[in-house]
């Protein structure tokens, strides 16, 4: 049974029983640039490249990967931020990428985006209470003041936050209680996806964990789908049902996240893992992390075949010869021609 609507809302396209809440389907977002020269030709950066995941209501999907991996733009393409090159994007079984800038506004009443930097994505000229509820006045205009502002201070509430502070503007919180104002603003509209293009990575440590429970406790009490992408996997690890591991816009592995931290397949996702400190500053002092080597090549150059061969230790002739499909190994999906052989051992 679809909820019941706000006051002034038109109940617009559902999540319909069955099937995933958000399906992509081989998204490619390319980008071209402009010439070296008179004589070069044109070059073209592959951000996003044949990406292919399903998002089930109130799931969350973990996205990782290094810095330049392609995650904020997979991010910006889901909702429609950035334009599509090639591939479906598909809301309750509608396509975005076909829809008119009229059509696409009336579904991010459904998807809403979490930004990195808290203090950065908010109007410094407006009070917390702008701030939440200006979603509300641009899609429910016939809302009279009283009931927004109810609406406001209830989901301020939800988020940690006292009424209070509803006057007071951004300088004077916190990272974290700006990410606070961030997460009441995306949610105000009770939307069925939204988008955490790391919201954690700006934030202290302890205020990592709090920000990630919240979301947590967030999604179990409105139901609501997350993409949550962080550039590590620890981030990921206490919020995620399954991860997916972005390398060059390609996706590496896709699996449960309890199968990507105990046997991963692939060697870019052992890496990544191998980078994670562990809580105990004993181990840790033990420990020594193998470092990736190499660096992230080029994405208007990528490698031939494999593009993690370049950085990877088991790569052979067939990895420079061969694009690796994604492909399934029990519930992972990788993408590498000898994951059989790999020792998931780390």
């Amino acid at each position: 049974m679809p909820s019941e609507p706000m006051s002034g809302e038109a109940v617009v396209n559902k999540p319909s029983a069955g099937g995933p809440i958000l399906a992509v389907r081989d998204l490619c977002v390319y980008f071209e640039l402009r010439a070296d020269g008179w004589l070069s030709g044109k070059r073209v950066l592959r951000a996003v490249d044949g990406v292919s995941f399903d998002v089930e209501q109130g799931e969350t999907l973990g996205v990782v990967g290094e810095s330049g991996c392609g995650k904020s733009t997979l991010a910006r393409a889901v909702l429609g931020l950035v334009p599509v090159t090639s591939g479906e994007v598909r809301f309750s079984g509608r396509n975005l990428a076909g829809l008119d800038a009229g059509q696409m506004r009336e579904q991010r009443r459904h998807l809403q985006i979490i930004f990195q930097d808290p203090l950065a994505s908010l109007d410094p000229r407006m009070t917390v209470g702008q701030i939440i509820a200006e979603p509300l006045r641009s899609f429910f205009p016939s809302m009279n003041q009283r009931e927004r502002q109810s609406k406001v201070v209830e989901m301020m509430g939800h988020v940690g936050l006292l009424p209070e502070q509803i006057n007071r503007y951004p300088h004077e919180f916190s990272g974290g209680q700006a990410q606070r104002i961030g997460i009441a603003r995306a949610l105000i509209l009770r939307p069925e996806v939204v988008v955490c293009d790391e919201p954690v990575s700006a934030l202290d440590v302890s205020i990592k964990a709090q920000i990630v429970n919240l979301l947590a406790d967030l999604q179990a009490e409105f139901g609501v789908s997350l993409l949550f992408i962080a550039h590590d996997l620890a981030s990921v690890r206490q919020i995620s049902r399954r991860v997916m591991v972005l390398y060059l816009g390609k996706v590496m592995e896709l699996a449960p996240w309890d199968e990507i931290y105990r046997a991963p397949r692939h060697p870019y996702t052992q890496a990544l893992i191998q980078a994670i400190p562990p809580a105990d500053p004993r181990r840790a002092r033990a420990q020594r992390a193998k470092p990736l080597g190499g660096e992230l090549p080029s994405p208007i150059t990528p490698p031939s075949g494999c593009v993690f061969r370049t950085r990877c230790a088991y790569a052979v002739e067939r990895c420079s010869q061969e694009t690796p499909a994604l492909r399934p190994i029990g519930e992972t999906l990788v993408a590498c021609h000898l994951a059989e052989q790999i020792p998931q051992t780390l």
